[in-house]
């Protein structure tokens, strides 16, 4: 059976040229904005300033929902991890973390992941298919089910199963409907794409929104970084940085995020430490530290607490701004690096 359009698919520039064509007034997009991303209503039926006859209409030729609950798992530290079934069957995980100030949405773009970055989980199960916009959009309103009224989603990070830059249409799209007064009505600063590093597609992204790009490091040679990301044999470590310098972050004053898993024997000498701020040198830089998350799919694992901490004060020293990030949620295997469709504790029928 063919699956209708979605409305989520389509911005709301779009979708009122859509609506336009199909002969109904276009400000019409702007009422189902409402209805689908301010009030979390997704039944046409449910739509009661549209009229009945026009409710009717857009209900046999449009869907307004991508995804289902499949099941959720709650960690000791807060953490929620959901697994979203979509039309065809694919599933995907999101995970919510809440922290005293903020409310984190973490979102996938893809089924799956073709990076193969050697200490992901999701790298071991390969690739499927892109994400819809509408699938990426929907994580942000079933996820928004879950955590209610008292815990209000405030940020956004592109940062789950997938490459997004290998989907960037849909994330894109994604990201304008985040910022529409009319729609999330989020702030862009709130908003965090994640990539290990699609050189020719990071300027078309920064281009969309004065988001904020995280960078996936994790290596400070490209002996090391081949090892860890295979796509840095193609776009290698000084093409990504020169990229970045071009960009010239200096005039957004945004600092591009650096994520640097922390692998013991791997990545995490003093010598590793100390190449950074010479490496990132001419990019405003943040740097987070991120210990080696363990799953069954690799035998690498974090450095010691000493070595942590060695590598932090290194770091810090050389007057690069950083941040140690604890895992979270690491007892549901839904911290970085662990998104694998491996643990369901709640399970849900349908």
């Amino acid at each position: 059976m063919q699956q209708r359009p979605n409305l989520k698919d389509h911005s709301i520039e779009h979708l009122r040229e859509l609506l336009s064509a199909q002969g109904h007034v276009p400000y019409r997009a702007d009422q189902i904005a409402g209805w689908l991303y301010q009030r979390g209503i997704d039944d046409l039926d449910c739509m009661t300033d549209l009229g009945v006859e026009l409710r009717g209409s857009l209900a046999e030729t449009w869907d307004a929902r991508a995804l289902e609950l499949s099941g959720v798992d709650r960690s000791q530290d807060g953490t929620v991890k959901a697994v979203l079934r979509a039309k065809d069957g694919a599933e995907i995980e999101s995970v919510l973390i809440p922290e005293e100030d903020r409310t984190t949405l973490c979102v996938s773009t893809q089924v799956g992941c073709a990076m193969a970055c050697s200490f992901c989980a999701t790298g071991a199960l390969g690739f499927s298919r892109n994400l819809s916009t509408a699938e990426i959009i929907d994580q942000v309103c079933r996820m928004r089910d879950i955590s209610g009224e008292e815990r209000r989603i405030t940020n956004v990070v592109f940062m789950g199963m997938g490459e997004p830059l290998l989907n960037l249409p849909a994330v894109i799209e994604a990201v304008q409907l985040l910022i529409h007064p009319k729609a999330f009505a989020m702030a862009p600063r709130r908003i965090t794409v994640s990539t290990v590093g699609l050189v020719p597609k990071i300027a078309e992204l920064l281009a969309c929104a004065p988001i904020n790009l995280a960078v996936s490091l994790h290596a400070t040679t490209d002996a090391v970084r081949d090892r860890l990301v295979p796509l840095n044999r193609r776009y290698p470590i000084a093409d990504l940085l020169d990229e970045l310098r071009r960009i010239e972050f200096v005039n957004t004053r945004r600092p591009v995020f650096f994520e640097y898993t922390l692998i013991e024997g791997v990545n995490d000498s003093p010598e590793d430490a100390a190449r950074l701020a010479p490496l990132l040198a001419g990019i405003p830089s943040k740097v987070n530290l991120i210990p080696m998350n363990p799953h069954p799919d690799t035998t690498l694992r974090a450095p010691s607490e000493q070595a942590i901490d060695r590598f932090l004060r290194i770091v810090a020293g050389s007057g690069l701004r950083v941040t140690l990030r604890r895992p979270r949620g690491e007892d549901i295997d839904a911290a970085c690096g662990q998104l694998a469709l491996r643990k369901l504790g709640e399970a849900l029928a349908g």
